[in-house]
């Protein structure tokens, strides 16, 4: 087996198939490195991405097995439920904490592609908010190259335009023409290109959170003031401004993945109240209707306030649920 001394990782989300299969039959045989994809899915089952890519190009592609050895002209798809990592020239499975409620991450592959010290090509396609681009500024600090799928061009453009504003070196092209380019830029990376930047103390940090080694999320910044939507424990700040948290188990969230799944929870939270705000509105009219019954006009006007001020409560709370259900946009 030809030893690797380039890297291809390449991520994408929601729209991503597509994006996937058109980039993959874009990308000559022979070129000299390893594909690796994260693709999010959600746990439990078995992904077709690696038929799929197959079928749309002219590379072997693999579901990755744990320290599976790499060999260029190849492309490894993470499985659902666990991340890929790169691991010397080897890919390595984890079942580290989520990353933005996702198990493979895109961030942390990139992350560990740029702590690998081989010259990376990244490339970040389709997508909802932004995982994969604080991996992809790693890979960039550490003499790698950004990719955008061209945001006209994607079904979901929030992944790469978030690139497009954040890292100002990226590259921006339509996915056929990323595939067709990638050969041309691996040649034009270099091993002291990997090297140049040096070690990045919060990178190795996350890294090793992601591959579940040591306990240096312990040393994590300032309190965030924020709960963890996963466990509820408190967040911290990864880095000052670079609005990212994690918590003291592991999980990470960028600012706008943390602003989603807090809309989530709050949805779930106020949905669990009109239940039980309709439950205590139709348990007090019962019981106002038997005070009635008694004669009791004492309870029948604290029941029925109590009625009263239920129904009211729960009627707010459905029209706010039923106003964001009609924001929200239709499911493609």
């Amino acid at each position: 087996m030809t030893e690797i001394d380039r890297l291809v990782v390449i991520g994408a989300s929601a729209g991503g198939v597509e994006a996937l299969r058109t980039l993959v039959s874009g990308i000559a045989p022979d070129i000299p490195a390893p594909i690796l994809v994260v693709l999010h899915l959600p746990t439990g089952g078995r992904s077709v991405l690696p038929s799929i890519l197959e079928r749309a190009g002219r590379l072997p592609a693999v579901s990755v097995r744990h320290e599976m050895p790499l060999a260029n002209g190849q492309i490894y798809v993470a499985p659902p439920g666990h991340h890929l990592l790169v691991a010397g020239d080897r890919a390595a499975l984890s079942h580290g904490p989520t990353e933005s409620g996702h198990r493979p991450a895109i961030d942390a592959l990139f992350r560990s592609a740029a702590r690998s010290t081989l010259p990376t090509v990244g490339v970040l396609l389709s997508g909802v908010l932004d995982d994969g681009v604080a991996g992809l500024a790693s890979i960039v600090a550490h003499g790698g190259v950004a990719v955008a799928q061209d945001p006209t061009e994607a079904l979901f453009p929030d992944m790469p335009a978030a690139v497009l504003r954040e890292i100002p070196d990226a590259v921006c092209m339509p996915s056929l023409k990323i595939g067709e380019t990638l050969t041309e830029w691996l040649a034009a990376l270099s091993e002291a290109h990997a090297a140049a930047a040096g070690s990045d103390d919060v990178m190795l940090m996350e890294d090793d959170i992601a591959r579940g080694a040591g306990d240096r999320h312990g040393h994590l910044g300032r309190l965030a003031g924020i709960s963890c939507p996963d466990c509820h424990g408190p967040l911290s700040e990864i880095d000052p401004g670079s609005r990212r948290y994690r918590c003291r188990v592991g999980h990470a969230w960028t600012a706008a993945a943390l602003l989603d799944a807090q809309a989530v929870e709050l949805e779930r939270a106020l949905w669990t109240a009109l239940r039980t705000l309709e439950e205590r509105a139709s348990l007090a009219g019962r019981l106002q209707s038997e005070a009635r019954r008694r004669g009791s006009d004492t309870l029948v006007r604290r029941y029925g306030d109590m009625f009263e001020e239920c129904g009211d409560a729960a009627r707010v709370i459905r029209q706010h649920l039923l106003a964001a259900d009609q924001q929200s946009p239709a499911d493609p």
